[in-house]
Parts: C-alpha cells; sequence; structure tokens
C-alpha cells in the first residue's frame, strides 16, 4: 500500500465514520445534560450565586 493509498484511506475513514462519531458523542452529551436526574445538579448551580457564605 503507497503512502497515497494509505492517506486516502484515512482521509475517507475520517469522513464517514468520524463524523459519525461526533454526530452520536454530540447526542449523547446533549441527552446526559438533560437526563431527569441531572435536575437537581442543574438547580443547585443556578442557585449558588446567591448563597451567603454564612449559610452553610
Amino acid at each position: 500500500m503507497s503512502d497515497h493509498s494509505t492517506y486516502e484511506f484515512l482521509r475517507q475513514l475520517a469522513d464517514s465514520w468520524g463524523l459519525l462519531a461526533m454526530v452520536l458523542l454530540w447526542l449523547f452529551f446533549g441527552l446526559w445534560a438533560f437526563r431527569p436526574s441531572a435536575k437537581p445538579h442543574h438547580d443547585n448551580a443556578a442557585k449558588m450565586i446567591f448563597k451567603d457564605e454564612n449559610d452553610g
């Protein structure tokens, strides 16, 4: 296999499977952030800036 054909093979692999992998990861992380069990964490993070240092 010559260098040019290796490059072409890897480029085509990245164009197809790389794109698929990136889309799947994007969907996974998007759904992970909006899962129902994450609501308490998001609420706590949203209210954290309003807590006084003496509140505990």
